[in-house]
């Protein structure tokens, strides 16, 4: 019990520690103008300031600091993975994907500001990661920056979240089975967490060929989260979860749900979650965060 206790007070003040980092950074970096443009910072405050839960910047961090990372360096890379996150919750909110009012407990930002702002605040969000990405202050090695962009890069596009999203509007009219669905998710939702734990390695010079346990850890974790989000989904509260609820039944998408049922499905988040714990046997208590983290993703109710 003592063991149980330590973890979970680790894990509290940690992700209290991340959010107030975070949103700290994102205050510092984005000053509003005093000119025509403040009205689209201002958008991009409103949605990247006080709210979410901060999962990926941590894993980054959590990552990083195995190695030896500084904890500022390791913020920054967190926040530009953070600022791809919320451009794609923007742009997942709008009218035109999934129409929804809510997000983090406050109007979703095209209701807040208007439609084109939001699109821009999104765009200008996306570009904003990889400026922040690219600066020498994350690391003065040119070829580590490279490989993070890279990394980011891959995870935000067609290769990753981008075209996960495109399998999720076609999943509203078509029937996948498990590997597709699976296969969806691992996009959709896996790769930017998993680009969080390959970048935290990347910062802590840990070459290709050793970070083989962190991918599994980090593609085991993206899964058990996805299923957390169906459940949360499924059987959550709008004002727990801060955001609407029940939208993926009342669109017909094929979930892991629809799939395999709440029992089953909370089986495997149960599974996937102590696999990715085993793939950190051979670390010690520095990995305890990410174990934290890991058992986390599936008694989160938001």
């Amino acid at each position: 019990m003592a063991v149980t206790h330590v973890t979970d007070s680790l894990l509290a003040d940690a992700l209290e520690e991340i959010a107030t980092d975070v949103d700290a950074l994102f205050d510092a970096l984005l000053p509003v103008p005093q000119d025509a443009r403040a009205r689209l910072v201002e958008a991009m405050r409103y949605a990247a300031i006080g709210g979410g839960k901060r999962i990926r910047p941590l894993l980054l961090r959590a990552t990083a600091q195995m190695y030896g990372v500084d904890r500022d360096v390791a913020l920054r890379a967190g926040v530009a993975v953070e600022a791809i996150h919320v451009y794609s919750l923007i742009h997942d909110d709008l009218p035109c994907m999934d129409d929804d009012a809510l997000r983090h407990g406050k109007p979703t930002l095209h209701l807040a500001f208007d439609e084109a702002t939001a699109v821009l605040a999104g765009d200008a969000l996306h570009a904003f990661a990889f400026e922040v990405l690219s600066d020498p202050a994350v690391r003065a090695d040119p070829f580590v920056r490279v490989e993070l962009l890279r990394a980011l890069g891959e995870a935000s596009g067609l290769r990753g979240m981008a075209g996960g999203q495109m399998m999720d509007l076609v999943a509203e009219t078509s029937h996948f089975d498990l590997p597709t669905i699976t296969r969806l998710q691992q996009l959709k939702t896996g790769a930017l967490l998993a680009a969080s734990v390959e970048m935290g390695a990347i910062l802590g010079h840990v070459a290709a060929e050793g970070r083989t346990h962190l991918r599994g850890y980090a593609r085991d974790i993206g899964l058990a989260f996805q299923i957390a989000d169906d459940l949360i989904d499924r059987e959550g509260d709008a004002a727990v979860a801060g955001k609407a609820v029940g939208k993926d039944e009342a669109a017909g998408k094929q979930t892991f749900l629809t799939l395999l049922g709440p029992d089953r499905a909370r089986e495997q988040a149960r599974m996937l979650v102590d696999q990715a714990v085993s793939h950190l046997a051979d670390h010690g208590r520095e990995a305890d965060l990410l174990r934290a983290i890991a058992r986390y993703i599936i008694e989160r109710d938001h």
